[in-house]
């Protein structure tokens, strides 16, 4: 069950007794139980019937004891027990699942992994379930434009790829940013890379994003441009995030080489990146051959373990890039 199907039942006044929302990716976890809570119970009942419990606060027998009252106020009871992933066992939930107090609802939130198997097995058909996965680095352009559409404005698909290279993989962060550019905009407008850069601090000139393409079609100046202002702006922009991405880079690029065609359409399909992208990373294939790619990422690997302070002791992050960006487009 994914978490739009859950928060539109809740809405509807359709509850499970039991929800237990596991798994790696905590935005959507908190999502649906920060619905719930604000959804389930009135406002002025909250200081009765609405507890917040944390797993390596208490036992699990006390928790089934608190869902076994009924409510004081209204006709139920929510009970939130976040870092469940604290328990060590669940024999008691096993057992109250079989025949749960329909007027309480429990939820479990148990975040960074997913919940064994057969544990999910034994709790039984009257607890949801839903497992909050990551998502990969191509599809946060994708759930960005969604989001910004859901707040009633729009983002092109390169400003879009700017704001997840910027903010990373954080939904929980990126989903603040938007909620800032809600408040300041007028409804439809669209977020270019200029609001980007006023409202959140983005450069639109000076990012990730921009030094991938200047790689990619080894424009030497505005590379070295990039990279000279991320040397002087070491903490702004981490070595980390950019090794990452030129990886990223180029070995989407050697993976071009094996696309049984050219069309857009279908070297993204073997990519795993929408169309837009393909054109960077076919630039790339123009201009570097296997055998340079195979080098690249060899020099990445070692700045990589040099950025670590392996065989370096003194040499800045922002030293670094300048070499590793010289020797991959000489």
């Amino acid at each position: 069950m994914t978490h739009q199907t859950i928060i539109k039942n809740i809405a509807k006044g359709e509850y499970s007794p039991i929800y237990f929302l596991h798994g790696e990716e905590p935005y959507f976890i908190d999502l649906i139980e920060k619905f719930a809570t604000t959804k389930i119970i009135n406002e002025s009942d909250r200081d009765f019937d609405q507890s917040i419990i944390y797993g390596k606060d208490t036992e699990l027998q006390s928790v089934i004891n608190s869902a076994k009252r009924f409510p004081m106020m209204g006709k139920h009871q929510v009970i939130s027990v976040r870092e469940a992933q604290n328990f060590k066992k669940f024999d008691e939930l096993i057992q109250y699942a079989k025949k749960p107090q329909v007027q309480t609802i429990l939820f479990f939130s148990y975040k960074g992994k997913k919940l064994d198997a057969r544990i999910l097995k034994k709790l039984g058909s009257n607890v949801t379930f839903f497992e909050s996965k990551k998502l990969y680095d191509n599809q946060i352009p994708g759930w960005i434009i969604n989001q910004v559409e859901s707040e009633q404005l729009t983002i092109a698909e390169k400003s879009a790829v700017l704001l997840s290279e910027f903010l990373g993989n954080d939904l929980a962060k990126i989903s603040n940013e938007i909620k800032k550019l809600t408040l300041s905009l007028p409804k439809t407008t669209e977020i270019t890379p200029e609001i980007i850069e006023k409202n959140i601090g983005i450069s639109k000139e000076y990012n990730v994003f921009e030094l991938c393409n200047a790689i990619a079609n080894r424009d030497i100046v505005k590379a070295n441009r990039i990279v000279n202002h991320f040397a002087d702006n070491e903490k702004n922009y981490p070595l980390v995030v950019t090794l990452s991405n030129l990886y990223r880079l180029f070995t989407k690029i050697m993976s071009c080489y094996f696309s049984p065609s050219n069309q857009p359409n279908v070297v993204a399909q073997i990519l795993g990146v929408k169309p837009f992208f393909v054109k960077e990373y076919m630039n790339g294939k123009k201009n570097y051959t296997k055998r340079q790619i195979f080098n690249i990422i060899g020099y990445l690997s070692d700045y990589d373990l040099k950025s670590k302070g392996y065989g370096n002791s003194s040499t800045s992050d922002g030293e670094l890039l300048k070499e590793l960006v010289f020797k991959i487009l000489h």
